[in-house]
């Protein structure tokens, strides 16, 4: 057997990371949101999230793994049993994805909404996320 041939079939019997879809991505970065045990929120966050990932949104603002938790769970403290929910497909080209969602009381109607637009990094997770609000109380 020729070394192309060998190194083929090594290749071909060798495990390789598989990049994660857009939608999965997106569905662990809104359960981050929703997850109120740290040590599982800590999780989602590195699945979802690049280390040096970025959030920003009108109010908010926080950078890597570290501070998008702190930032996670002040919005659990000051909107306790509220829940943040995906209200559109996930839209997805070119390394970026946008999404819409709410937040408001798990059985209540919502009292924040807005649209994610976020950049991806080489590996499927989260490099970026820009948040737009187009609902607020006030």
């Amino acid at each position: 057997m020729s070394s192309s041939a060998s190194s083929s079939v090594a290749t071909a019997t060798t495990p390789e990371a598989v990049t994660p879809s857009p939608e999965a991505i997106t569905e662990t970065y809104v359960a981050t949101w929703n997850e109120t045990d740290p040590a599982r929120r800590r999780a989602g966050i590195a699945a979802a999230w690049a280390e040096a990932g970025t959030y920003r949104d009108p109010v908010m603002a926080s950078d890597g793994h570290a501070g998008i938790d702190v930032m996670l769970a002040g919005v659990q403290a000051r909107f306790p049993g509220f829940v943040l929910k995906r209200t559109s497909r996930v839209d997805a080209h070119n390394g970026a994805l946008r999404f819409g969602w709410s937040l408001g009381p798990a059985s209540g109607p919502t009292v924040v909404e807005g649209v994610d637009f976020c950049t991806l990094a080489p590996d499927g997770r989260l490099a970026s996320v820009v948040g737009f609000i187009d609902k607020a109380p006030g």
